[in-house]
């Protein structure tokens, strides 16, 4: 969804918007979260940020809400160092809020409606659910807030609410990690057949964000594509909405190859687990793939229970995983994933804040796509990589 947007010439509900940027923004309702049990993140002293985004210095006086999906994480925790850059460049003001758990959507609705309600110049919106933030954004967009989408785009959002979504492309990164699974797992695949099949198992932390869709949808479609090569049909069991959104497959009994996706009832490390265990305990599973950090962190748990993991094929199944934190990158290091790929939540939330200010300035802005990298034990300390592998 690729939007551009001059404020100069939106409706007059969008000229509005351009009207409340630099009013200081604090003069809306007083509603708060202390009914969630949330975490909430007061990044207004820009003295915190890193030296490096200080020396640019700047006074724009806007004030902005952000909403992020949890602060469980410390994927969450990069995206709000990247936050404090920005507001140093800037001289601006973020407040950040989250819910306790990516679970707690209705929470995270309650949040989105106490920041509209406090009129800021501009909101960052990381949503949990892409379909239960609709209708907040339709208020946004009635009082002229302008909002700024990062992480996870909003596909059904009213038009015009959402002026910019700074996000990975979530299928080509979904992709990579399919792509470097693959080879590792070829000689398998191909000595495969309908009387001894063999099984991928893909773990997504949800069926309902976007950018969860769309990189669990981009692995399977790739690995679907990568199997056909070999001459070899695909069947998808498991979570209903993936395996309806899979083109291209076949009945499990028609198939030599499985692809299984399980989906926990809540966002945690302990039920991703539990997933992962019901896929790596099955005799013809070849491989697994965590599609975000709670999902990977899940399948290195399991692997505690399990011990099956390894970097060879002959001698256990192939893991791999996304984003990065510290279970990850140990798990890489003593061989029990080959590599997993990482996004940049410190240049999102940078980006995000960034994308605003423009606005309240009357600048042009855009979509900002986000690359991700595939990373193992061999490229791990490369310049580009390094960064972004937060603990």
């Amino acid at each position: 969804m690729k939007k551009k947007v001059l404020a100069m010439l939106l409706s007059a509900a969008m000229v509005v918007s351009m009207a409340a940027c630099g009013s200081g923004g604090n003069d809306g309702g007083d509603a708060g979260n202390a009914d969630s049990g949330a975490a909430t993140e007061d990044t207004g002293d820009a003295e915190e940020a890193d030296d490096a985004g200080s020396s640019e210095g700047g006074n724009k006086g806007y004030s902005f809400q952000m909403i992020v999906k949890s602060f469980q994480s410390t994927y969450w925790q990069a995206a709000i160092q990247g936050v404090e850059q920005a507001k140093a460049e800037l001289g601006v003001e973020v407040e950040a809020n989250g819910p306790a758990n990516e679970s707690d959507i209705a929470d995270q609705v309650q949040m989105l409606d106490s920041a509209i309600q406090k009129k800021p110049d501009g909101i960052a919106l990381a949503a949990c659910d892409t379909k239960s933030v609709v209708d907040s954004l339709a208020k946004a967009l009635e009082a002229g807030i302008p909002v700024v989408c990062f992480d996870t785009g909003v596909d059904e959002a009213p038009e015009g609410s959402v002026y910019a979504t700074v996000a990975t492309d979530n299928a080509a990164a979904g992709a990579v990690a399919a792509e470097n699974i693959f080879p590792v797992i070829e000689d398998k695949i191909k000595a495969a057949t309908t009387d001894a099949q063999v099984r991928i198992g893909e773990v997504n932390q949800d069926a309902t964000a976007l950018n969860i869709q769309q990189r669990g949808q981009g692995f399977i479609d790739k690995m679907i594509e990568l199997c056909n090569g070999a001459d070899k049909k695909v069947a998808v069991v498991g979570n209903e909405f993936y395996v309806n959104g899979t083109e291209g497959k076949v009945d499990e009994k028609e198939a030599e190859v499985i692809i299984e996706v399980g989906v926990p009832a809540q966002t945690t490390v302990d039920l991703a687990s539990t997933e992962a265990q019901k896929i790596m305990s099955k005799d013809d599973t070849i491989a697994i793939f965590g599609s975000n950090q709670t999902t990977a962190e899940g399948v290195i748990t399991a692997n505690q229970t399990l011990n099956k993991l390894s970097t060879d094929p002959e001698k256990g199944i192939i893991g791999a995983g996304f984003d990065a934190g510290t279970p990850q990158k140990e798990a890489i290091l003593n061989d029990q994933l080959i590599g997993s790929v990482t996004q940049s939540p410190l240049m999102m939330g940078y980006e995000a804040v960034i994308t605003l200010a423009k606005i309240c300035d009357g600048e042009e802005v855009s979509d900002i796509p986000m690359d991700g990298y595939w990373y193992g034990k061999d490229n791990m300390e490369d310049d580009n990589i390094a960064p972004n592998l937060y603990d």
